[in-house]
């Protein structure tokens, strides 16, 4: 999955005026770009009639908008080397080992902030680790950051010695994953925070501008001068240390460390950027975008599970929506 850049024509032709002005000249309200949004708010509308005892509540709204959090981190870290034009199948493997390191740390006297700290640069070295293989030996992102996984993988079990760990953890620490400001679980605000940077990073900055370059066209983009292997190296970087931070803030909020936990983080992590590469922004991977793929897969999923589906309702659903959105966003791709 790459990103695409987009030119605009000098004079649009009457086919494209008839698809952008909509039947007979009424507006399309931007289905194309908003359709997300539309089949957000109808899905709630749904499920509304369907189950409001269960679903139109505050415990819900709550439960859906902390647990998605850590989704979403680990989506804006996919969405990065995405745009660079590389992938980053690491990124829930880096979770995992995000949760066992920290509370390693923890374990053995550590100080809740310089643990934090610690941890998420240990991120951003594994990520710069997968740069160098992928710009230095030359070896696919997508096989080298697979072999990546599995060596967290290891790694987390290593580090725990394949158990659970419930204990060591220090008071302030919990209370940076639990408490609830304004009725708003904090792992919500550092979603907000984590997504406000780099939205603006990535549309209002050079090197945003570099990544999305670099993923449409990178030999185009030699030719005109740019680092593609520093960009891609770069995107992997922070990729890495935003995988761990979300590992920090799963940790914080459950207070318990297993060695598998970041497993199931990756298929609904994926759908969310390639999904949301088809919204706000189509034909590019985006924060926004992404963000509203996120929510739309939790409400969907929330809704089915609170309507008494069968647990494997949520592998089934984000699976359809992974293969439903690499179809869209490469049938936007063409177009554009």
């Amino acid at each position: 999955m790459t990103s695409s850049l987009r030119t605009e024509p000098d004079q649009a032709t009457p086919d494209e005026e008839k698809s952008r002005s909509g039947w007979r000249g009424l507006p399309t309200l931007g289905v194309e770009r908003f359709s997300g949004l539309y089949l957000m708010a109808l899905l709630v509308l749904i499920y509304s009639f369907w189950i409001p005892d269960t679903f139109l509540t505050s415990t819900t709204i709550r439960s859906i908008a902390s647990d998605q959090a850590i989704i979403a981190i680990l989506a804006l870290a996919l969405i990065v080397p995405l745009a660079a034009g590389a992938f980053d199948l690491s990124v829930a493997a880096q979770l995992g080992f995000s949760v066992a390191l920290i509370a390693w740390l923890q374990g053995h006297g550590w100080n809740a902030v310089l643990s934090v700290v610690v941890t998420v640069l240990t991120g951003a070295a594994i990520g710069a680790v997968n740069g160098m293989i992928v710009t230095r030996l030359h070896v696919s992102s997508f096989i080298a950051t697979l072999g990546m996984s599995s060596i967290l993988l290891a790694g987390a079990f290593w580090i725990t010695n394949g158990r659970t760990i419930v204990s060591g953890f220090s008071a302030q620490f919990l209370e940076a994953g639990r408490k609830q400001p304004f009725g708003i679980p904090l792992p919500v605000f550092y979603l907000l925070g984590v997504a406000l940077i780099l939205w603006y990073v990535l549309e209002y900055t050079p090197i945003g501008r570099y990544f999305y370059a670099s993923g449409a066209n990178p030999v185009a983009s030699r030719l005109a001068g740019l680092q593609v292997d520093r960009l891609i190296f770069q995107s992997l970087v922070i990729s890495g240390g935003l995988a761990a931070l979300a590992g920090v803030i799963l940790t914080a909020k459950l207070g318990v460390a297993s060695p598998d936990v970041g497993s199931p983080y990756l298929l609904p992590a994926f759908s969310a950027a390639f999904l949301g590469s088809t919204q706000i922004r189509p034909g590019r991977v985006n924060v926004l975008g992404t963000l509203v793929a996120v929510y739309l897969l939790a409400i969907g999923v929330k809704g089915l599970e609170l309507g008494g589906s069968p647990p494997y309702v949520d592998d089934l659903f984000n699976g359809v929506a992974l293969i439903t959105a690499v179809a869209l966003a490469a049938r936007t791709s063409r177009r554009t």
